[in-house]
């Protein structure tokens, strides 16, 4: 197991920023969240009213709520009444958009992620998927809200950056708006989901 750098914080500014540029340099970013962390791999990016596969296309719930408040915040929910999933708040406040972080690569707490996500056979297989991701980070719907530039979820500036080639595509999973190319990961990388 690697043991957990000190790494600057992603400020606000980072994400009030239009929603696809924040997914796109989102990717080799750190996602940190207690004593385990990863490299993000593979973003999703939702737009807001005009994009009906987006939660904020129905305006202010209670459920959507945060995406229409300050950037930089978690927007945690649960699908298919079983897993949960990790959204980054993009944009001005006011404005909803949200990136969907949909794998990473561990890099630290791999024992803590593969307790968590005991049927993971590989390593790349333990956060490779939003509702995988979630599982072997320990990220629930408490975090919900939470500040991510402060606190025990975070989103961190690698010591090095590794230069990749991005890849981008239609969304997954989704019905409406379904062709859009607002899915960005790292080409070839083996913890993108599948």
């Amino acid at each position: 197991m690697r043991a957990r750098p000190e790494l600057a914080i992603l400020p606000r500014s980072f994400y009030e920023r239009p929603t696809a540029e924040v997914a796109r340099d989102l990717l080799g970013k750190i996602l940190v969240h207690g004593s385990v962390g990863g490299r993000i791999v593979e973003t999703e990016a939702y737009l807001g009213a005009d994009d009906l596969a987006a939660h904020a296309s129905r305006g202010i719930t209670p459920r959507t709520r945060v995406l229409f408040g300050p950037p930089g915040h978690a927007y945690v929910y649960l699908i298919y009444g079983m897993y949960e999933c990790l959204n980054l708040v993009a944009e001005p406040g006011g404005v909803p958009g949200c990136v969907l972080i949909r794998a990473a690569e561990p890099l630290w707490g791999t024992g803590i992620m593969r307790r968590r996500r005991p049927a993971a056979r590989r390593v790349e297989d333990l956060a490779s998927g939003p509702g995988r991701l979630t599982r072997a980070f320990g990220i629930g719907r408490r975090l919900n809200g939470a500040d991510v530039t402060r606190g025990e979820l975070t989103v961190r500036q690698p010591a090095a950056a590794e230069p990749f080639e991005t890849g981008a595509g239609p969304r997954i999973g989704i019905r409406k708006c379904a062709d859009w190319p607002l899915r960005f990961f790292i080409r070839g990388h083996p913890c993108v989901s599948r």
